[in-house]
């Protein structure tokens, strides 16, 4: 029921419906003992390659704690800048067996959920859920809540490398397009300047529209994080 107040939902009842349990076509994945599932952010293209099944491992900049130059990955201690640490970090993705809910971007359209990425769908058809019932409503990927995630996936492994170590093979891996007949045959559709014969530099192109110009020059230490997909349900 809408508040009388502007037709406005109250803060209240927003969060509780945000925070409901989804309906049986929306069950969430069983997760297995000590298993720790955390939300991961994704663009449309990235979505696109993950469920083409492009896309195998996301690099994420180590964000290290005041006075924190260690990084620890499986046991092993990793000293990004200088043997006289004072502290450690890990790796806030998780390990390997640990499971991340992907969030995306989604959008109000004749009585559904379209997902920005591809137009996959959710029927809001009994959905007590107010962005279901405000008109050209978006819902930015940060706010998507977990039972709208169509996309489970299992970390297989976690390791720390400079951001210009990637390998050829491992630039295809984050997602590119591959073209073989092109002229330049790796890239990312809509990001004209992606496309190149040399994985790497289409890489470099998709990291600095993400990251902002000079990102790749800073060379920052990073999370590897490879993965597979283990849920994709749901969508219409």
């Amino acid at each position: 029921m809408r508040s009388g107040i502007g037709g406005e939902f109250p803060v209240a009842y927003k969060r509780r419906q945000a925070r409901r349990r989804p309906p049986a076509r929306w069950g969430r994945t069983q997760r297995g003992a000590g298993m720790k599932e955390r939300p991961i952010l994704f663009s449309g293209p990235m979505v696109r390659a993950i469920l083409e099944g492009r896309k195998t491992m996301t690099r994420r900049v180590v964000k290290l704690r005041h006075g924190a130059d260690v990084v620890v990955v499986n046991g092993q201690v990793w000293k990004p800048a200088r043997v006289d640490y004072a502290g450690y970090v890990d790796c806030p993705y998780g390990q390997p067996g640990d499971r991340l809910w992907v969030r995306e971007t989604l959008r109000a359209k004749d009585g559904f959920m379209v997902y920005a990425a591809d137009d996959g769908r959710i029927d809001c058809d009994g959905l007590d859920w107010p962005a279901c019932i405000e008109p050209r409503k978006t819902i930015v990927s940060i706010h998507m809540p977990r039972w709208a995630s169509r996309l489970t996936l299992e970390i297989t492994g976690v390791r720390v490398e400079r951001l210009q170590g990637i390998s050829a093979a491992d630039a295809q891996a984050e997602g590119l397009d591959f073209v073989p007949d092109g002229a330049a045959a790796h890239g990312i559709k809509g990001l004209a300047t992606s496309w190149s014969n040399d994985p790497r530099k289409s890489y470099r192109a998709l990291w600095e529209s993400i990251n902002g110009p000079g990102s790749w020059e800073a060379n920052p230490w990073v999370w590897v994080v490879e993965f597979k997909l283990v849920g994709n349900g749901g969508v219409a």
